[in-house]
């Protein structure tokens, strides 16, 4: 794989410039205050539910795209999910590269492995840093960062509670950055093998934080990660402590989650017994992208924020997204304020779709559709929550009850629905989804 090719030539380059990029990063952290203080736009405030992008006819590709930045012409690697549907919005995943890696390595190497493990739940991005670093310098890459956010948004839909960011060395520095620097934008980071070489512009705010560090790292010494680590465990409230590490020999990582955390904001720790690598294997001292363990737990670090919008800007569990576009053509008149005629209901039908699932939750979906001859006006389905099961958000639609027995009625912009005509409306839930809702009916009005 492209990551572990390219390790020796980062070691010698890191050994090298070191020194000079730990310089640099005082230079950088100095640079990025003023106007980029506040640089975290509007369209990626992290209190917004969806973005501008939600609804629109794509116009972005999967590829390699060039963006206009601080007056530079920047490239950064789309990847957009396969069956992208423009009405559900997505997880954004930042991947920074190691230093004279590419945006191309992380790619190739499946964004860190998250992307096999995705499930085409996320759209993803690795941007390529100038000399094939990220010295951000007058904060730069802060500024790439944030005009790349921008440009992704405004074209395709995105959950903007559910931004993310990773790297390895170079690119784990980036993410910690971006973590100090954006902590109302960006949801999670995960810092691999990494120190403070880009910045910490702020560094105050809580951020959920995941450090993995091997023990007798040769290039970015354990206690620089330990650092890095320890900022995170201050702004999250978390109970200070000792970790347990492996002892040289072992060959086995240990991960460690800190206890007294602000409530959606944890620290996670693993140290490998290993050297400066991206890809540890248990029982092995042979680095392997395709063997790891670390793209299992970032994942599971991740996607436990499915369900879970940061606690000081939690939405309305029944608001849709701001948003939300009408999944079929909506009307060519204002739908009606009034309700529709009462009288014998209409037929419809909704059949449900478990779009993802994760540890202690899941995302579900339900199709209406008019399968008659006539035009329905307005729709309510009903359905059986199994025991456990909670909604947390749903789109599209407007929802009467969270647990048991919940209905849901049309969104002012769906509820007409033509002959063979169809909608969806979307939710996210904790509990176990194994087992879906029961009991669905769809009536009309």
């Amino acid at each position: 794989m492209a990551r572990s090719q390219a390790v020796p030539k980062h070691r010698q380059a890191l050994s090298f410039i070191a020194g000079a990029a730990v310089l640099l990063a005082v230079t950088a952290g100095s640079a990025l205050g003023g106007d980029l203080r506040g640089a975290a736009v509007a369209a990626t405030n992290g209190t917004l539910a969806a973005t501008a992008g939600c609804g629109k006819a794509p116009t972005l590709t999967s590829g390699t795209r060039t963006i206009s930045s601080s007056g530079q012409s920047r490239t950064y690697i789309l990847r957009i999910p396969d069956g992208y549907d423009r009405n559900r919005p997505y997880r954004l995943i930042f991947g920074f590269h190691w230093l004279n890696g590419s945006a191309n390595n992380v790619a190739s190497a499946g964004y860190y492995g998250l992307a096999p493990l995705s499930n085409n739940s996320t759209i993803f991005v690795a941007p390529q840093g100038l000399n094939a670093g990220w010295a951000n310098t007058n904060g730069r890459d802060l500024t790439l960062f944030d005009d790349i956010s921008r440009q992704v948004e405004t074209d395709l839909c995105v959950d903007t509670t559910q931004r993310f960011a990773l790297g390895w060395s170079y690119g784990g520095a980036m993410s910690y950055a971006v973590a100090c620097a954006r902590p109302t934008v960006i949801r999670a980071v995960t810092v691999l093998s990494g120190a403070n070489l880009s910045g910490c512009n702020g560094g105050t705010q809580p951020v959920a934080y995941f450090g993995i560090h091997g023990i007798y790292d040769s290039v970015l010494n354990i206690s620089q990660g330990r650092s890095l680590r320890d900022t995170f465990v201050r702004n999250n409230g978390c109970t200070a402590q000792s970790p347990r590490e492996p002892s040289r020999g072992s060959l086995t990582h240990i991960t460690t989650t800190y206890a007294g955390c602000r409530a959606g904001y944890p620290v996670q720790w693993a140290a490998f017994d290993g050297d400066h690598t991206p890809s540890p294997v248990d029982g092995s001292s042979s680095p392997n992208d395709s063997r790891t363990w670390t793209s299992g737990e970032i994942w599971r670090f991740f996607s436990q924020f499915e369900s879970t919008t940061p606690p000081t800007t939690a939405p309305p569990t029944t608001a849709p997204p701001t948003t939300a576009p009408p999944t079929t053509a909506p009307p060519t008149t204002p739908p009606p304020t009034t309700p529709p005629p009462t009288g014998e209901p209409g037929t419809c039908a909704a059949t449900y779709t478990a779009v993802n699932s994760w540890p202690g939750g899941f995302q579900g979906e339900v199709t209406v559709a008019n399968n008659t001859a006539a035009t329905i006006t307005g729709w309510t389905v009903r359905l059986t929550l199994a025991s456990g099961q909670t909604i947390s958000s749903l789109w599209s639609g407007t929802n009467t009850g969270t647990t048991g027995n919940v209905t849901v009625r049309n969104a002012a912009y769906n509820g007409t629905l033509g002959p063979n005509a169809s909608t969806t409306f979307g939710f996210t839930a904790t509990g176990n989804g194994a087992t879906p809702p029961s009991n669905i009916t769809c009536t009309s009005p």
